[in-house]
């Protein structure tokens, strides 16, 4: 590996690192998270910790190869935004569903969130066939995310 390939890992990896943090932050599991009924099939709570960390070890990955792969800058550039945008969408949903407190709305928001996974694959996918099937579990864990956060509504609803 060359030494310009490095700096690009590092904010990769930075990038995802902090995007998790923030992630952490936000989710808080107080009494009202605890007094939610989960559907029998969630899985227990250190089960998150370990899959999100996986996750975002794969999209700094993946991103730091479509990156590379990009065939011109504008692409590289639209795969960035892309990345961001979805980093935004990520931590919106955790902000609507434990800090607002509204899973009904973060489903509706993980709604979009899933889309902009399928941007990434279709768009990375086109130059870094690597990159987009290191994505492929993220959208299935947000596609799992997304029948818990359903099945939370159906449960306890309405909110708001």
């Amino acid at each position: 590996m060359s030494r310009a390939a490095i700096f690009p890992i590092i904010i990769a990896g930075m990038l995802a690192l902090v995007t998790a943090m923030v992630g952490g932050s936000i989710t808080v599991l107080d009494s009202w998270y605890y007094s939610l009924e989960q559907p029998s099939w969630a899985p227990p709570d250190y089960m998150f910790g370990i899959i999100w960390t996986t996750i975002f070890a794969l999209i700094a990955i993946a991103g730091f190869l479509a990156w590379q792969k990009a065939p011109t800058r504008r692409a590289a550039e639209i795969m960035l935004g892309l990345f961001a945008l979805n980093g935004f969408l990520n931590l919106g949903w955790s902000f609507l569903f434990f800090r607002v407190q509204r899973p009904d709305m973060a489903f509706y928001e993980l709604i979009v969130l899933w889309l902009s996974i399928m941007a990434l694959i279709l768009f990375c996918g086109r130059f870094s066939k690597i990159s987009a099937l290191l994505l492929v579990p993220y959208l299935i864990w947000v596609s799992i995310a997304g029948l818990l956060n359903y099945q939370v509504i159906a449960l306890n609803g309405p909110f708001g």
